[in-house]
């Protein structure tokens, strides 16, 4: 939304699937990406917090969202395949999107918690000693 990404790269079979989703108490839109397994699981249509079903407003695959919506965000748009050693390893180690920024972004300026619940930070005792600790990986 910001226009950073002056190029967008996109895995040409990625199998995900944006939604549109709209509580029907509140009224509030929001907008998720799910795997198709994921999109099986009834929780991310539940808007718990009103105890109601979310109305989906639009269903579309994302690459076909991309293909039609990524010159209003004034970028390119390339597709890649897995066939080759390099589309492969762009595929697994971006998750089939990445993109080229136009100018840099500072992310760590954004709070990227933003949204989430809070949720308790677990205490020492709630480990065990044989749990893994940073120091095993050193």
């Amino acid at each position: 939304e910001s226009g950073a990404v002056e190029t967008l790269i996109v895995y040409e079979n990625l199998e995900h699937i944006r939604f549109q989703l709209k509580s029907a108490v509140t009224g509030e839109e929001e907008m998720v990406v799910l795997t198709p397994v994921q999109a099986k699981e009834q929780k991310w249509f539940r808007d718990e917090e009103n105890g109601c079903d979310k109305e989906v407003l639009e269903k579309m695959e994302l690459v076909e969202w991309f293909s039609t919506n990524y010159t209003k965000f004034g970028c390119k748009l390339e597709f890649v395949s897995n066939r080759s050693q390099e589309g492969s390893q762009f595929c697994k180690g971006f998750g089939g999107v990445g993109g080229f920024l136009r100018y840099r972004c500072d992310f760590l300026e954004q709070d990227v918690f933003e949204g989430m619940d809070d949720e308790p930070v677990p205490s020492d005792s709630d480990f065990d000693e044989d749990d893994l600790d940073i120091d095993d990986f050193m």
